[in-house]
Order: C-alpha cells, then sequence, then structure tokens
C-alpha cells in the first residue's frame, strides 16, 4: 500500500515532506523532464530549460547526484565530456513528473501566474 505521506496523527510524514523538497525545488521539475527525455550533456538540459540560469543548472543537478537521482560520468575522450544519467532512483520519478504536466496542462494557464514573458518565450 503507499503511504498517503500523511501519518496516523493527521500529520504530514519527514518522508513525504523531503520527497516534497527535493522535486519541488525552483527549476527541478524542469530538469528532471529534460533529463528524463534525450538530453545527457549539460548544454542539452540547458537548452530544454532555456530560462535556467547556468549556475542554478550546476546547483540542481549536484543536489540530484547527492540525493542518487543523477549520476555524473566523465568520458574521457578530447576534450573530456561529461554527461548526466538518471539513476533507477531518478527514473522512477517519471510518473511525478508526467502527473504534474498533466495536471499543468489541464488545470495552469500562464494568464493565471502572471508570467506571460515565459509564455512567449515558449
Amino acid at each position: 500500500m503507499v503511504d498517503s505521506g500523511v501519518d496516523h496523527s493527521g500529520q504530514v510524514c519527514a518522508t513525504y515532506q523531503r520527497a516534497a523538497e527535493i522535486i519541488g525545488r525552483r527549476w527541478s521539475a524542469a530538469i528532471l523532464r529534460a533529463l528524463l527525455g534525450d538530453a545527457t550533456q549539460f548544454c542539452q538540459v540547458r537548452a530544454a530549460v532555456p530560462d535556467v540560469s547556468n549556475r542554478m543548472l550546476s546547483e540542481r543537478l549536484r543536489e540530484f547526484e547527492a540525493e542518487g537521482i543523477v549520476q555524473r560520468l566523465v568520458i574521457p575522450e578530447r576534450p573530456v565530456r561529461v554527461e548526466y544519467r538518471l539513476t533507477e532512483k531518478g527514473r522512477a520519478l517519471e510518473g511525478v513528473v508526467d502527473a504534474v504536466a498533466a495536471w499543468a496542462e489541464e488545470w495552469v494557464s500562464i494568464e493565471e501566474t502572471g508570467d506571460e514573458q515565459a509564455a512567449e518565450s515558449s
């Protein structure tokens, strides 16, 4: 049985809260979506999520690596190439990312968020 994220006293459990913080950070879901696609290199993820800064993308990739969601692979060629691959733990987030995308399609509009500039850049 899947835990609802609420303990027997009705309080949100710490595990659920931690998971929500990991995937709920700014840009995390978009970066995960790019990695679930074909993006493996930093520049590919950056192209898939154009509004994220290099610094923020690096930070999120490091956080995902520390959480065991992403594996950073250094490929010793000339020039050295670095790739990011989702681990089994990271690939397990596909359903979560898909569910958020489906919910957003149905319930979120750019006009509601006031982010019309983002709509123009997509």
